[in-house]
């Protein structure tokens, strides 16, 4: 029955994305019998970073997309059979565009034209993978951004059908924009909307719908406190890219976005501040990475936002910061429900920065890595927190989405999530508390953190209690399951991969050193076993996760709670003179 069950959602579901897909192919065709866009209005302004690595190994023919690399080297990239069909899909978005342009030469010019081309050419009129409302939008702000770049020397006959090219898709997402997923796909096709259609002579009366409409949609996706439904920073931070470049655009043309579109960018920004560790990247949370390099600080100058990093919690997370170093807590609940299908059951976990490096980190996300790293990537044990063995602090299922596709989903996830913070004159203190373990073995999770005023060093205490009588007799029956061994745990502290970690002291110590030469050293009170293991570091834009160590302490639950305390702190020797002004280099192709 179950089976038959699961068969027949995949069907249905496999329906509904059919009758979708049918729609969107209908309207591209039908985008082409509309009068085509001729020329721009007015000289546009590329806002979009690319990375100059990047285009120079498109140029080269090395193409890496999610984690995949194809070697080509003067082949089109609509010609290569890409392993896996959703790469390919991605290349649709044409944000490979932003990399050749941030190249900027003969050669990267010639491909960017060529492949645009022949897009045009197999794509053009409606056909093919790329014709979804988020791809087009996101496609057409490229087209837009590096129109200079992309036209520069070419004759009539391209010119014409770029532009033929431009009208039709905006026709079709004007028409079909609603369809996309709330949030950040929905936000990509009405920015495209907003782009082309000041851009593009005869465009212009599709400005006035999109314009609201991306109004209604920051009303209902981004709260009080700037934060969105998934919880994921570097979600937020495209999702306020694309509202600032659309206000930038209305403003250009002498039009005023509404207030609720500028109500959220000032909501957002203060909130993205908080977000930011010391080096200026993006803590890793719930699916997101660092971000792309150079993107928070130019939307941050763009939006003409001053408002400080809000205080207290930011999108549910806490934030502690003195000297030159930083420190971001996830201190709420996880999402719940759809906004859920890229989450991480990472309650209380922590990230620090020292300076311009990391130093403490979450493993970050799979999803480039496929389907079994991008699972993994989610549990518990992959962040800085505490796992009881065997079980994360939220479980994933798979879930039917409404009328939409299956996808894993968080459940069981932690509901009673508290959270206080204090300061005095010794430092930051917070105090965190989660129940994601309450329903399986009766127990919390209590962690408490105190950030020293110079941000020379943090102490941590992490407890496991059974707190109330219906709580204990939970537990009693979990550990009759152990035999009265004791519910096993571990609290994790997963490394960047450029910290060296050495056991010190007759190992009741480890030496982290960091790039810069700067010592931490981390110490326990001996409750429980510590040791250094092997770890991962999950990282977009490359071939394969990073090899990474992590400090574990393992200890064990026998008598309604038990409670660790740790240390780490910056060696008073290695703080002084450091200038650590070297930046990382970018990922390569290995």
């Amino acid at each position: 029955m179950e089976e038959t069950d699961q068969a027949s959602r995949s069907l249905g579901s496999r329906a509904i994305r059919s009758r979708v897909t049918l729609l969107d192919r209908l309207h591209a065709r039908l985008s082409g019998l509309s009068r085509p866009a001729t020329a721009f209005v007015s000289q546009p302004e590329p806002r979009t970073i690319g990375s100059f690595a990047r285009g120079k190994q498109l140029t080269a023919g090395n193409f890496l997309v999610a984690g995949h690399l194809v070697e080509a080297p003067g082949f089109s990239i609509w010609a290569l059979d890409w392993p896996d069909e959703g790469l390919g899909d991605l290349l649709h978005g044409f944000t490979w565009l932003d990399d050749l342009a941030a190249a900027g030469d003969a050669p990267a010019r010639r491909i960017a034209q060529d492949w645009l081309g022949d897009w045009i050419a197999r794509y053009g009129r409606g056909a093919g993978p790329g014709w979804t409302p988020d791809l087009t939008g996101r496609r057409l702000i490229r087209w837009i951004n590096h129109a200079v770049f992309v036209l520069h020397g070419r004759d009539r006959e391209f010119s014409d059908a770029y532009f033929r090219a431009l009208g039709r898709q905006t026709r079709f997402l004007a028409r079909r924009w609603h369809s996309a997923p709330p949030g950040l796909p929905r936000f990509e096709a009405l920015t495209g909307v907003i782009y082309a259609g000041l851009a593009l002579e005869g465009m212009e009366g599709l400005v006035a719908q999109a314009v609201r409409a991306i109004a209604d949609e920051c009303a209902a996706q981004i709260d009080g406190q700037g934060g969105i439904p998934s919880r994921n920073p570097e979600e937020l931070l495209e999702v306020f890219t694309l509202l600032v470049w659309a206000a930038g655009a209305l403003r250009e043309a002498g039009r005023t976005p509404l207030g609720a579109h500028l109500m959220a960018i000032e909501r957002i920004a203060p909130t993205l501040r908080s977000l930011r560790h010391s080096d200026g990247t993006l803590a890793r949370f719930h699916g997101g990475d660092i971000g792309p390099e150079g993107r928070l600080d130019a939307a941050l100058a763009a939006s003409g936002v001053r408002t400080a990093a809000a205080t207290g919690q930011a999108m549910g997370f806490a934030r502690l910061s003195a000297g030159r170093t930083s420190v971001i807590v996830d201190a709420a609940s996880p999402p719940a429900g759809i906004a859920s299908r890229e989450a991480h059951a990472g309650t209380l976990a922590f990230e620090l920065t020292s300076g311009r490096r990391p130093l403490v980190v979450n493993c970050g996300p799979g999803t480039d890595f496929g389907p079994a790293w991008r699972r993994a990537a989610r549990a518990t044990p992959m962040h800085s927190t505490l796992a009881v063995h065997g079980y994360s602090s939220s479980r994933l299922a798979p879930q039917r989405i409404g009328r939409r596709a299956e996808a894993e989903l968080l459940v069981d996830r932690p509901r009673d999530v508290r959270l206080q913070q204090s300061a005095g004159p010794e430092g930051t203190t917070l105090l965190a508390s989660h129940d994601g373990y309450r329903s399986t073995h009766g127990l919390w999770h209590v962690r408490r953190l105190d950030l020293a005023i110079d941000g020379g060093a943090l102490s941590g205490e992490d407890t496991l209690a059974a707190l109330s009588a219906e709580e204990r007799a939970i537990f009693d029956k979990a550990l009759d399951r152990t035999s009265l061994q004791g519910i096993g745990f571990a609290i994790r502290f997963h490394l960047h991969p450029e910290v060296e970690a050495r056991i010190d002291m007759g190992g009741t110590a480890v030496s982290l050193t960091l790039r810069s030469g700067e010592i931490w050293v981390f110490r326990h009170d001996g409750v429980a076993e510590l040791t250094v293991e092997p770890d991962v570091y999950l990282e977009k834009g490359r071939l394969r996760p990073r090899a990474a160590q992590q400090v574990v302490l393992s200890c064990r639950v026998i008598d309604y709670g038990r409670q660790v305390t740790w240390s780490l702190a910056r060696a008073h020797e290695s703080g002084r003179h450091i200038r650590d002004l070297t930046r990382d280099p970018l990922p390569t192709l290995y």
